[in-house]
């Protein structure tokens, strides 16, 4: 094999080569040599990764500010990570998601597990929202961006530049127009029969959660003739398909007054604007004053921002989930079904179901658990990376 033209950047002798090798894509700071010639690679540069042996491991992505300081990007260490690189990497990812979808409103890039670690883009129809949260996709950026528009046929590419994980890599938050022209408007997207106003510029991440398609549809077949309750809604995600899965009424609850206009544009383009109504304010404190005021639900559903995305906050974060559990069983009328949502990185599976189990018996409630959602097949989950996995719905019968 020939001598990599990377910079070479080496694993400790104590460091797991092994998994590694069997496909684990991270490099944390503390299993790296960081001597003085390592600190001198710029971030985001490529280098060559070997193990203490001096074995070549592959190409990864170096960043050493970064807790996460090499990411995988390339087996062969004799490859060259340019357009044509990147090109292919959109070409695979866009192969699958058009099986999966018959129109182009959907998650085209999924970090990691579509081989571009760090980084996220949201397809709308003929505009792609990318988010470069790692810094090697910043220093590539102008060729990525090329690549991604040479494979989608898109004529507007988006940057978001917004976020924790950029913050974690010691970017700036950049956001701005990259190719074509900005929406001047809510972009509509039709999904589960609704129709959702996602705001490319201005909104949350991308501008819409294409994550949880699947779980608004489960919940869409329990509301048939249902009054529904939506908490943290954004932009009426689960309260929206609700609507259209034939609900007599939906209310959504969220702090932000412009995802609530959203909402509201959003049932009237889908024309049950009547049947939806939304109330504003903190969800903690409307889930109060609903069980004050007797109010009762058919179906109720919490979908709240990350209370743990990071493992020193788990515990507290497990806390917030239980108490929107205690605070939300009581409105579900005898019968009802009551979803819990999180997309805390930290808080795998088991301990969610376990903090949610325990609120609902805080509130003197029951619960069957008829169903356990995740995100959907845009959303590819890296089996070495469990992080990946990040969104879990459970569906309780009360």
């Amino acid at each position: 094999m020939m001598p990599s033209s990377f910079p070479i950047v080496r694993l400790k002798p104590k460091a797991n080569a092994r998994a590694i090798r069997h496909g684990f894509p991270w490099v944390y700071d503390n299993e790296l040599v960081l001597d003085r010639r390592a600190k001198t690679i710029a971030p985001g540069s490529i280098a060559c990764l070997e193990d203490a042996d001096r074995k070549p491991l592959g190409l990864i992505a170096f960043n050493a500010n970064s807790r996460i300081a090499g990411r995988m990007l390339e087996r062969d260490v004799e490859a060259a990570i340019d357009r044509d690189w990147l090109r292919a990497k959109f070409d695979r990812a866009l192969e699958m998601r058009a099986r999966l979808y018959e129109t182009p409103y959907y998650r085209l890039i999924h970090a990691e597990a579509d081989g571009l670690p760090g980084v996220v883009v949201d397809r709308f129809g003929d505009v792609a929202v990318i988010q470069p949260n790692a810094a090697w996709s910043e220093v590539l950026l102008d060729e990525m961006v090329a690549a991604l528009a040479e494979a989608t046929g898109v004529s507007t590419v988006l940057k978001n530049g917004s976020g924790r994980a950029r913050n974690l890599e010691g970017l700036d938050e950049d956001s701005r127009v990259m190719i074509g022209t900005a929406p001047d408007a809510p972009v509509p997207v039709v999904m589960n029969r609704a129709t959702y106003m996602a705001d490319l510029m201005g909104g949350q991440k991308t501008g819409l959660f294409y994550d949880q398609r699947p779980n608004h549809a489960f919940a869409a077949g329990l509301c048939k003739d249902a009054r529904v309750l939506d908490v943290f809604s954004h932009v009426g995600g689960f309260a929206l398909a609700a609507l259209a899965g034939g609900a007599t009424s939906a209310l959504s609850v969220d702090g932000s007054a412009p995802a609530l206009a959203l909402a509201e544009a959003g049932a009237a383009a889908s024309g049950f604007g009547d049947r939806f109504a939304t109330r504003k304010g903190d969800a903690f404190d409307v889930l109060t004053a609903l069980a004050e005021e007797g109010a009762e639900f058919d179906v109720v559903i919490c979908d709240p921002p990350a209370f743990a995305p990071s493992k020193p906050t788990l515990e507290k974060g497990l806390r917030a989930y239980e108490r929107v559990a205690r605070l939300a069983a009581p409105l579900v009328a005898e019968g009802g079904y009551l979803g819990l949502c999180s997309c805390s990185h930290a808080a795998d599976v088991a301990k969610f179901r376990g903090a949610c189990v325990r609120g609902i018996g805080r509130a003197g409630r029951q619960g069957q658990l008829i169903h356990t959602g995740f995100a959907g097949p845009d959303h590819p989950l890296m089996p070495q990376l469990a992080e990946s996995g990040y969104l879990k719905s459970l569906f309780f019968r009360l």
